[in-house]
């Protein structure tokens, strides 16, 4: 007996110090289980103020090589493999112009940390995108942008370091937990929402579902919109940073409430009937009468607004990118950050369309690339003298380097005019979510391609696509918006047990100093596209009270 203890023993240890000993063990070991040419380091973690399970963090490199500019280029990753796993894994694809691991959580806007994918049983992977942002200090502010000037880093970038990673994400994964995956999901938000309408078309056996958050996936077109931008505050001032006051944007904002807050049978400060606010309101009527007129904005500032919200034409009066609607999130400081002011220093409080926009549109997203220098003094320039005739193709243009134009790389393949035949028949899902304030990427270019989506399927769409707007929400969380809400479970139900969402609750937060005092403690649902939250009967405070109706 005594022989026989003494040979359990180690087991009986083992299973003493339960799973986590087994786990330390896997992540030790994981290093020698990764595939050829994919370098590896392991560190097993506790628990932390993000992730509840103690997981196994893996930081990686693979894709090693020199690019036709002569840099070194690589796909470096972080993969998070928790002990509370229940055989789902999520791509994690990350926003702007990528060049960072950003922690693998499966964060999104709307979401408490309690609800991060890797909270909710997912092992997750995040990746720079296939190039590091900081690899070319000398380059100044267009640092981060350069990495364009190569065309299989522009490509990475557009879709293919996703479809490097993820067969080597997977593997890692089965490898560790000694189990298949059993849901493959995609999160991603901004230029990740991009990403996860790309993988759709692209990559359509690739994820089971897709959680896409407000989608820049015609970002070479959204990206027109910085110089317009640009150009339509120039005319009223020199300084774009003064061309719109903080009042300016609060009393137009303000305005849109007068006329469109009760259309969704409710004054609340929000406005839900959103299409027909842009029927009855008339920002002309916002033009000072007289030098003793208060509420009111001076005719420049009125038509830099209306210029700006019908989005980039060129001399023939074409569309280059599609209109905005308004939204009571203009006086949000997203919006104002991204169009009009930053508080960067830095930038000399230039806003991020000039340096972020600015460098993107001419390093990444036109062919030839302008080797624009990174001061902000040159990026605006750029985006002043930016010619909508001339330049503006250039989004769709290729030549001996660049055999791919940006908007083939960048966009899914069927954007124009979608069917996803082959993700539908995958079984796939996709919820879409954008906030109707958002200043980067119109959420009317979204509507456009769901509406076209659902003529193609003779209005089978919602089978397995949802839409939802936020309204007053800009890019992100913020503004005068109900922006916490949970997309991420819905979709795990709609995928693993196929029950289809239907309105998701959103809930305004007390911590965004945005909200009025009586949106505190509002709740309200976000109704599947075409529908919209109008108020029905019952206590003001309550989603209850409200029921999704398709505007007439």
């Amino acid at each position: 007996m005594k022989a026989l203890f003494t040979y359990l023993a180690p087991a009986l240890m083992l299973f003493s110090l339960g799973s986590n000993s087994v786990y330390a063990v896997n992540c030790q070991t994981l290093i020698t289980k990764a595939p050829q040419n994919v370098e590896i380091k392991t560190t097993m973690m506790g628990r932390d103020k993000d992730v509840r399970s103690p997981y196994c963090l893996v930081s990686g490199v693979m894709s090693q090589r020199m690019g036709l500019d002569s840099k070194f280029y690589a796909i470096k990753f972080e993969l998070r493999l928790p002990n509370f796993w229940q055989g789902r894994f999520a791509y994690q694809f990350n926003g702007g112009n990528d060049g960072e691991v950003k922690p693998a959580l499966g964060a999104m806007t709307g979401l408490l940390n309690s609800q991060y994918a890797i909270n909710q049983g997912f092992a997750v992977v995040s990746s720079d995108g296939g190039h590091d942002a900081q690899a070319n200090p000398e380059s100044g502010l267009v640092g981060p942008a350069v990495f364009g000037h190569d065309p299989e880093a522009r490509r990475d970038y557009g879709y293919s370091a996703v479809q490097k990673l993820n067969p080597v994400a997977r593997s890692l994964i089965e490898s560790y937990y000694e189990s298949p995956i059993k849901y493959s999901y995609g999160l991603g938000q901004s230029n990740g929402g991009r990403m996860a309408m790309v993988a759709a078309t692209r990559f359509p056996d690739m994820f089971d579902g897709l959680l896409v958050g407000y989608p820049g996936f015609n970002l070479p077109k959204a990206a027109l919109q910085h110089a317009w931008d640009v150009q339509a505050l120039h005319r009223v001032s020199d300084d774009i940073s003064q061309s719109l006051t903080k009042r300016d944007l609060k009393v137009f904002a303000k305005r849109i409430l007068d006329q469109c807050d009760t259309l969704d049978g409710i004054s609340d400060d929000m406005v839900f009937a959103a299409d027909a606010c842009q029927k009855v309101f008339e920002p002309k009527a916002l033009v000072c009468k007289s030098n003793f007129d208060r509420d009111c904005l001076s005719l420049n500032k009125i038509g830099a607004l209306m210029r700006m919200h019908m989005g980039p034409h060129n001399s023939k009066n074409q569309a280059l990118y599609t209109d905005w609607i308004y939204d009571t999130g203009i006086r949000s400081d997203n919006w104002r950050m991204w169009k009009v002011e930053s508080t960067i220093s830095d930038w000399s409080n230039k806003p991020i369309n000039v340096v972020m926009g600015g460098a993107s549109l001419a390093h990444i997203f036109t062919t030839p690339y302008t080797n624009v220098s990174g001061d902000i003094y040159s990026l605006e320039d750029y985006l002043l003298k930016f010619d909508f005739d001339k330049d503006a193709p250039k989004i769709y243009a290729t030549n001996k380097r660049f055999k791919e134009s940006a908007m083939t790389i960048m966009t899914p393949p069927d954007a124009a005019k979608p069917k996803l035949t082959e993700f539908k028949q995958h079984g796939g899902k996709m919820m879409i979510f954008h906030g109707n304030s958002d200043p980067v990427f119109s959420v009317k270019d979204t509507i456009r391609w769901y509406d076209f989506l659902d003529f193609i399927l003779e209005g089978r769409a919602s089978d397995f696509v949802r839409l939802y707007r936020v309204p007053g929400m800009p890019h992100g969380q913020g503004g005068p918006s109900a922006d916490q809400f949970d997309m991420l479970q819905p979709l795990i139900s709609w995928v693993e047990k196929q029950q289809a969402p239907q309105y998701i609750v959103a809930a305004t937060r007390a911590d965004n100093p945005e909200i009025t005092a009586r949106m505190t403690g509002i709740k309200r649902p976000l109704c599947p596209y075409p529908s919209y939250a109008r108020y029905n009967r019952g206590d003001f405070l309550l989603a209850t009270s409200f029921q999704c109706v398709v505007a007439k």
